[in-house]
Parts: C-alpha cells; sequence; structure tokens
C-alpha cells in the first residue's frame, strides 16, 4: 500500500513534470506574435477583410473542428500562435494566414523489432519487446522534431541494446521488471523535450541460440539426475536401517522368523507360481553333515 510520502512524492513528480513541460512550452511560443512584421500585420489585415467582404461563404473556411482526442497547432504566417494547442471543439483560423496541425493525444503502441544483443557474458540473444506512450505537449511534439513517432521507435531499439548490453544472461531472463523499468525512465528523460510522455514498457520473448538451448537442457538433465540419485541414495540409506531394526526385533524371539518365513510362503502360494523354495537352517544341515 501506498504511504503519504509515497503520495506526496508522486505528486512532486507531476507537478515538475507539468511545469517542465510549461516552460518548453513558454520557450516555443515566446516571440511569435511580436514578430510577425509591419508585412505580416497587413497580410493578416487583408485576410480578415476577405473573410468580412465574402461572408457569409467564407465562415466555412474559418470554423473548423477537432475531435475530443486532438489538439490543433495554428501557424500564422509560419509562427505558432500564442495560447498553445487548440481543442477540442470549434476554433477559428484566418485563411490564407493561417494553417494548422491535428495532434493525436491517444495512448499508442509499438513493436520494437527483434534485436540481435551481445550480453555481458559474451552470449548473443535476440529480444524484441513493446512500447506504450502518449503526446502530453502536442506544441512541443510539432515544434521540436519532425516526426515524435519515427524518432521514439528508433529510440527504443537502441535504448534496448544499451540496456540489455550491461546485463548477463542470468540477469535477462530473471529480471525482466527492472529491465523494463530501466527502460521507460531512459525513455521518457530522453522524449521529454518532444513532449513525449513513455507509459509503458514491456519485454516481449527472450530467444536463445540453439546450441545455447541444447546446452541448458542438458545442464538440466544432469542436474535432474542428480537428484534422482541422491534421492534414490537416501532411499535406501533408509531402508537398510529399517531393515536392520526389524533383523533385531526378529533376534529376540525365535517364533517370529518361523511366522515370517510361513507368510512369505503364503504370498509365493497365491501367486500361482509352481516352484516354491523351501530354506532349510543351516543348524539342520551341520547335523547331516556331522554323520
Amino acid at each position: 500500500m501506498e504511504t503519504d510520502e509515497m503520495r506526496a512524492a508522486k505528486r512532486r513528480e507531476r507537478q515538475s513534470g507539468s511545469s517542465k513541460h510549461a516552460f518548453h512550452e513558454a520557450e516555443a511560443l515566446e516571440n511569435t506574435d511580436n514578430e510577425l512584421g509591419l508585412c505580416g500585420w497587413l497580410l493578416v489585415l487583408f485576410s480578415l477583410l476577405l473573410v468580412l467582404v465574402t461572408l457569409p461563404l467564407s465562415i466555412w473556411m474559418c470554423i473548423k473542428i477537432v475531435k475530443e482526442y486532438e489538439r490543433a497547432i495554428i501557424f500564422r504566417l509560419g509562427r505558432i500562435l500564442r495560447g498553445g494547442a487548440k481543442g477540442p471543439g470549434l476554433f477559428f483560423i484566418v485563411p490564407c494566414t493561417d494553417s494548422f496541425i491535428n495532434v493525436d493525444m491517444r495512448t499508442i503502441t509499438f513493436d520494437i523489432p527483434p534485436q540481435e544483443v551481445l550480453t555481458k557474458d559474451s552470449v548473443t540473444v535476440s529480444v524484441d519487446g513493446v512500447v506504450y506512450y502518449r503526446v502530453q505537449n502536442a506544441t512541443l511534439a510539432v515544434a521540436n522534431i519532425t516526426n515524435a513517432d519515427a524518432a521514439t521507435r528508433l529510440l527504443a531499439q537502441t535504448t534496448l541494446r544499451n540496456v540489455l548490453g550491461t546485463k548477463n544472461l542470468a540477469e535477462i531472463l530473471s529480471d525482466r521488471e527492472e529491465i523494463a523499468h530501466s527502460m521507460q525512465s531512459t525513455l521518457d528523460d530522453a522524449t521529454d523535450d518532444w513532449g513525449i510522455k513513455v507509459e509503458r514498457v514491456e519485454i516481449k520473448d527472450v530467444k536463445l541460440p540453439l546450441q545455447l538451448q541444447r546446452a541448458m537442457a542438458a545442464e538440466a538433465e544432469a542436474s535432474r539426475e542428480a537428484r534422482a540419485k541422491v534421492i534414490a541414495a537416501e532411499g535406501e540409506m533408509n531402508a537398510s536401517r529399517a531393515l536392520k531394526e526389524a533383523s533385531l526385533v526378529i533376534a529376540e524371539s525365535p517364533s517370529a522368523l518361523q511366522l515370517r518365513y510361513l507368510q512369505t510362503l503364503n504370498t509365493i502360494a497365491a501367486e500361482k507360481n509352481s516352484t516354491i523354495i523351501f530354506p532349510l537352517p543351516l543348524d539342520m544341515m551341520q547335523a547331516f553333515i556331522k554323520q
């Protein structure tokens, strides 16, 4: 269960992250309207005049709609308007001078192609995974990078190779959650300036070379055989101790040995055998030998 300290730490992390994104967005939006210049403002006023002259037909060119999961970044004469992303719902643009780009804010998933990685103990493995991310700041995703999706995919591949290169084979097979968490932290820090939030990273499959699989199978089989031999030896030792205790009990009463003999004959006769072995006491044989 989360304690108050853990919840407070998460709140501080979210606040620091939001303030960082706000700072980056402010840097991306500074000096936008102020640097349009005289010619820029003249073009904007001329466009507004055309809109007024051609009303009501021009109103359909000015009204735009973005969906609930989208945000629109408006460019006026090539510069991002103050206020950041617009939407969801209706917004207005000035024809001829304004253009806009829609940014999808939903979570996006993609598969990391299998990567041939040389581990720390010089073993070549093929590892693939899956990444979940979303656009947290639409302005940064448009203004700071050409293609945020392609860049995130390439960065995920290189991060996977770099992280697995510092692990040995046993750690890769047993500590997948730790590796995924390390990748998520690295990707999240690297994509922060792009307005991307990496939500989750998962390692899907680790494929070993065929020769290594055979060697590991032989090692596991040998280990199982060794344990089986140890268990059989322990069973033999326990059986010998039980037989020793039984012999001590029989030695105390000679009639017990005769009863045991009769019980054995009864067991043999129940199986419908044609041959019955009848042992003779050595004392009786010694009497005949003396004569």
